[in-house]
């Protein structure tokens, strides 16, 4: 269309030229010759007169003539002269000259004139017929050539209206081919398909575009009966039965369901359908996948429950440590004071015993909320299979056997020893109990590198991988990601706490590292702790060591505040059994009036960390104006002692609850630097 409307366009335009009058000039001296011949030969053409030779080249810088009608004698310049210079030009030189002459008729003027240019003469006095049948010949031929020259222009100009239109054609199909090719490319990367709905059934018949790619399957598979129903969840082909009977009725609706893809994964769908806009009303639709949205959904929803529980499990250590505290304190002061039977003894001990277990629950608990107190360092894979060996060389059995394969160039872990240590033995532990018929537990440590732009939720880095593979049950699919939540166990009432995964996945994160599962049912399972070697430590401030110190220490004069009384009271009394003097203090408020009055003789000030109205780093600053050479330690039951210990600048901590062994060498520790 648009290649006719051009070239039609072209034929107008060369039609509506205006076809002009052929001119005639017509050169003479004599004013009545001029007006004579013009009577002559003015219906022959636009007739042009001048008087002179120059005039008539004058009137040839203004256009083009079919015929020079020239009077061989004039004044000035000839009319000989006047021929020779319009021969001279270029765009004159090929317009017919006819001189006009009353003498000179010898042959040698006559040659002259022919030298000059001159197709004829015409003698004077004139002959009407004779010059007017000798400009017709000259007009004729130069109405022709016009004719030609504008015939030749209209062709060109059509050809190249036809060109033009022809490049646009082919570039407007060009265009089409590029936009329908980006359109497949764009529909076969995106994730959704395109149906229309059965009439029958409301079951969606498919267009090709990425059904595969989707699906796994090809498309023409879908046209089978019942096909697209019998792969739909168990638990939605009720609902989606349902909507497809409303879309046979010719009502539209849509639903979100699953549907299990050739590979056997299912595949979350938000199927909708409706009345399309055409001349035939029929139904049509799209299948969009929502696999990955509902897979961060359930993610997103799982990071905020494990945070939750860390935020609960952070916020009630702190009670917990401080009650568990006072009743270890007081159990292990009752044991040392009292005089008691072999029978109160164990009572004692068993009583102990269960508050150690419940300060072991609280450390399990941080370890998942990721905020237990860790001293990290350089841990050699050889002697961490030397420790673990150690711990379990008891605990196994003998059905089941444990091979460590360590490769000869991984580097030491950064991570705390003893955690480490825990962790693997869970591991091991776990995997001895899910194969109750004995088996083949395979300790693997291997160097790993994350480099930047790999698909991991690890930083880029050098690591380390701990991993313990099993021949054991295995674990569903649908419950791996459950097995590293607190009090999660798939293990048989009584026989597990469901804190083990969950320690091991909190220290492993807490530690910079990531946990990794993999298993698949009967087959068994394969859990991997990953964790930065050594060239990437990131030293927190270290808590006090809990080795026992059996060197004697001098006597102290002791300030120990604390707003818990149960606390402070026991924590006192571990302090005099040790043989130091003490004060002890309910609010900060009342020991720096006590320090202030005795001239701040004091030797060590220890004091709880959270208090109300003051805490313990601001007693300990303003306490450092009184009594400069006094020593400092802060008590805390918080969770989160590593971010404590950065605020307390150099400060050793003590974490509660703590046995008086460890009391001990925490002041023998301070005074000794």
């Amino acid at each position: 269309m648009n290649d006719m409307r051009t070239s039609e366009t072209a034929v107008a335009e060369a039609e509506a030229d205006p076809v002009e009058r052929p001119r005639i000039l017509l050169v003479d001296d004599d004013q009545r010759n001029l007006i004579a011949l013009t009577t002559v030969i003015e219906d022959l053409g636009e007739v042009v007169t001048a008087s002179s030779g120059e005039e008539a080249l004058r009137e040839l810088l203004h256009g083009d003539f079919a015929v020079i009608l020239l009077d061989v004698f004039m004044p000035d310049i000839d009319g000989y002269e006047t021929a020779r210079l319009i021969r001279g030009r270029r765009q004159s030189a090929r317009i017919p000259v006819i001189f006009l002459s009353a003498v000179n008729k010898e042959e040698e003027h006559l040659m002259r004139g022919y030298e000059m240019g001159a197709v004829d003469y015409v003698f004077k006095p004139v002959e009407p017929r004779v010059l007017r049948s000798k400009v017709a010949v000259f007009v004729d031929l130069y109405a022709m050539q016009r004719d030609v020259e504008r015939k030749a222009a209209t062709e060109q100009r059509l050809m190249t209206a036809a060109f033009e239109a022809r490049e646009q054609r082919l570039a407007a199909e060009d265009e089409l081919q590029r936009t329908r090719r980006r359109q497949a490319t764009i529909i076969s990367a995106m994730p959704f398909l395109l149906f229309s709905v059965d009439e029958s059934d409301g079951s969606p018949r498919f267009l090709e575009d990425n059904f595969e790619a989707l699906t796994g399957f090809p498309c023409a598979a879908a046209s089978e009966t019942g096909f697209w129903l019998s792969r739909v969840h168990p638990e939605d082909v009720v609902d989606v039965g349902e909507c497809f009977a409303e879309r046979s009725a010719g009502r539209a609706c849509s639903c979100e369901y699953r549907w299990q893809d050739a590979k056997g994964n299912y595949r979350h769908f938000l199927d909708q359908a409706a009345i399309g806009d055409g001349e035939r009303e029929e139904m049509v639709g799209s299948m969009l996948d929502v696999t990955d949205r509902r897979n961060l959904e359930s993610q997103l929803i799982q990071a905020q429950k494990m945070d939750a529980i860390g935020q609960l499990t952070g916020g009630i250590a702190h009670d917990f440590n401080n009650l568990l505290a006072a009743v270890l304190g007081g159990l292990r002061i009752l044991k040392r004071r009292a005089n008691l039977t072999d029978e109160h003894i164990k009572l004692v001990e068993m009583t102990e015993h269960a508050a150690s277990q419940g300060a072991e629950l609280i450390a399990r608990m941080l370890a998942f909320s990721r905020k237990q107190q860790l001293s990290p360092g350089a841990v050699e894979l050889e002697r961490l299979e030397s420790s673990v060996r150690h711990l379990l060389e008891h605990s196994l059995g003998g059905l089941v056997e444990v091979v460590w394969k360590i490769d000869p160039d991984a580097p030491p872990v950064f991570a705390d020893a003893g955690q480490l240590e825990l962790a693997v033995m869970n591991l091991v532990i776990n995997a001895r109990d899910a194969m109750p018929d004995g088996g083949k537990i395979t300790v693997e440590c291997a160097p790993r590198d994350i480099a930047d732009g790999d698909a991991s939720a690890l930083a880029p880095g050098r690591y380390v991988c701990i991993a313990v593979d099993d021949e054991g049950s295995g674990i569903p699919a649908d419950r791996i990601a459950q097995v590293t939540e607190p009090f999660y166990t798939t293990k048989e009432v009584g026989k597990g706490t469901g804190l083990g995964l969950s320690m091991v996945y909190g220290f492993s994160r807490q530690s910079g590292g990531d946990l990794v599962i993999e298993s698949e049912v009967g087959k068994g399972t394969r859990i991997e702790i990953w964790l930065p070697a050594v060239d990437q430590q990131d030293l927190f401030s270290p808590a006090i060591d809990a080795e026992d110190d059996n060197d004697p220490s001098p006597a102290l004069g002791i300030v120990l505040v604390d707003d818990d009384s149960l606390v402070r009271a026991t924590t006192a009394e571990m302090l005099r059994d040790l043989g130091h003097d003490v004060r002890d203090f309910g609010s900060a408020a009342e020991a720096l009036d006590a320090l202030e009055s005795d001239d701040g003789a004091c030797d060590l000030i220890m004091s709880d960390y959270a208090m109300p109205r003051m805490s313990g780093l601001e007693l300990l600053e303003r306490a450092r104006r009184t009594c400069p050479t006094a020593k400092s330690i802060l008590i805390t039951g918080y969770a989160d002692i590593n971010q404590i210990a950065k605020k307390a600048n150099g400060v050793p901590l003590l974490g509660k609850p703590f046995k008086i062994n460890r009391l001990k060498q925490a002041i023998s520790t301070l005074f000794k630097s």
